[in-house]
């Protein structure tokens, strides 16, 4: 039996557009804001969006800036966390067990994929505290194959961890966010090890597709992708 997936009345019309406005306002009160590619975003549609995961700021800047909301994972601590619960309980979302297999969250999420909801991921699966990106995990393969939904990957330029120690003292860092066109990873096949090294190379051209619309030094690990952006 499949699960179901519905966003509360209250969160899609009152708690996310104020979130969506409060937020905007303030990383423009703090930062330059620059977005591109808002014209490869798909309407009406479940995909996942796929970024780049610095500091603790990439979803929120992500989530108020684009141009429909999104469904969100979430580390299960995030709920806990003083600040940081208070806006995770208001937009709601998916909680993730970091470091364990847990059926029921990629069942919650591909219930929200078929449901038709755009979905936030980071491939990573947790923060990198630096710019360089790390080898992806296949989770990001794993939902894109079970739901058929494309992927949109997402470069994000200046949510560093001391975003906010400079934005406090006036100094305006830039926040970039590159969206790249959509794309739909090549069919998993064979079993056991074959399909889990297929999966993972599926996530690892998401994140070369991230790569390319970022710059260098934000790579990592997918350092080798050719620069696409000056």
């Amino acid at each position: 039996m499949k699960m179901d997936y519905r966003v509360a009345w209250w969160r899609r019309w009152i708690s996310r557009p104020l979130i969506r406005g409060g937020l905007r306002a303030i990383f423009r009160l703090l930062a330059p804001v620059t977005i591109t590619g808002r014209e490869n975003v798909p309407r009406r549609q479940a995909y996942l969006v796929a970024i780049n995961h610095v500091s603790l700021f990439d979803p929120p800047f992500v989530g108020v800036f684009w141009p429909e909301q999104l469904e969100a994972m979430g580390a299960v601590d995030i709920w806990s966390k003083p600040g940081q619960n208070i806006l995770a309980r208001l937009w709601g979302g998916i909680k993730v067990h970091r470091g364990e297999y847990d059926r029921a969250m990629f069942e919650k999420v591909l219930a929200a994929l078929r449901a038709g909801y755009p979905l936030l991921i980071a491939p990573e699966g947790g923060r990198s505290h630096a710019p360089g990106m790390r080898r992806a995990r296949p989770g990001v393969a794993y939902l894109a194959e079970e739901s058929g939904v494309p992927v949109v990957p997402v470069g994000i330029v200046g949510t560093t961890d001391d975003f906010w120690h400079k934005a406090s003292r006036g100094q305006r860092p830039r926040l970039e966010m590159h969206i790249g066109q959509p794309i739909h990873l090549p069919p998993v096949e064979g079993r056991g090890a074959a399909r889990r090294e297929a999966r993972q190379r599926n996530a690892d051209l998401v994140m070369q597709k991230i790569a390319e619309l970022l710059p260098e030094d934000y790579r990592g690990v997918y350092g080798d992708s050719p620069k696409t952006r000056q």
